[in-house]
């Protein structure tokens, strides 16, 4: 039947699913917490289809992802290509000046448009950590707003991590028994449980007394800094519970907008 359903894919051209990020780590974690998220609310999709459906891609072709930080090079290096990158305007439709990231978005969102005509390309993915930041989301937004009714059709996903991404790590933290000695330690200096309030950890330091307040200090001592330990927080705990202790940090919300809006792409004829 797998083997049935693939080949049926196969006839159908492969979408583009664009991905904005600060880091690889971030990409990692966001595009296997939305593939989760598919496979659950897609009765039919299981893993092995997704790569016959959808890619997950950066602004330049054959890239999985793309940073924040690298925008305006790719932009120029495009330009250099003979790609005409549509010209940025600093203002919204209301006159409004852009917030945070809302202009360095709007650059994605406008090259994107011009890169549809080329390419597949269903859906962006701005992927940010808030860093106590609010303003970052509303950027975001203002962005987003910019583009919601133009055509062709681009779903625009936002996923605001607050303060960061280890916040969504640490949501998803099941204590071995032996790493809840680890866990108690710092429940007792913090006052609080830092996997179920990890919004709650907004120290970037790295030195004491704050450095217990940092979100990747605390990930780092428990899991012991070990990559695979850290990428079970998001793989295998249940979705339920991250939505359950994802509501603070905006964990939950990027959730439900892949529920809202990557699925119908998926869904779509």
């Amino acid at each position: 039947m797998l083997r049935v359903k693939i080949g049926l894919l196969q006839e159908k051209s492969v979408v583009e699913f664009i991905v904005i990020v600060e880091s690889s780590a971030d990409a990692r974690t966001a595009t296997k917490l939305a593939e989760r998220v598919l496979t659950e609310q897609i009765d039919w999709l299981e893993p092995d289809m997704i790569k016959h459906i959808f890619n997950w891609s950066g602004l330049q072709q054959d890239t999985e992802h793309s940073c924040w930080k690298d925008i305006n090079k790719i932009l120029e290096s495009l330009k250099l290509l003979g790609v005409k990158v549509p010209r940025y305007i600093g203002h919204s439709k209301d006159q409004s000046k852009f917030r945070a990231d809302g202009a360095a978005s709007l650059k994605v969102l406008n090259l994107v448009r011009y890169l549809q005509r080329t390419r597949q390309i269903r859906a962006v993915i701005f992927i940010r950590d808030l860093d106590n930041q609010p303003e970052r989301r509303e950027g975001l937004e203002q962005a987003r707003s910019e583009h919601i009714n133009q055509q062709p059709q681009l779903q625009i996903v936002i996923g605001a991590a607050n303060p960061k991404r280890e916040a969504w790590v640490l949501n998803g933290f099941i204590p071995s028994n032996q790493e809840e000695r680890i866990l108690q330690e710092m429940r007792t200096q913090l006052n609080f449980d830092p996997c179920i309030e990890s919004h709650r950890l907004r120290s970037s330091s790295w030195e004491q007394p704050d450095r217990i307040r940092n979100s990747k200090v605390v990930v780092e001592q428990l899991t012991g800094n070990n990559m695979e330990r850290e990428r079970q927080c998001w793989e295998d705990t249940s979705l339920a519970l991250l939505r359950e202790r994802g509501i603070y940090t905006g964990l939950t919300d990027y959730i439900l907008e892949v529920e809202q809006l990557l699925a119908p792409i998926i869904l779509s004829p």
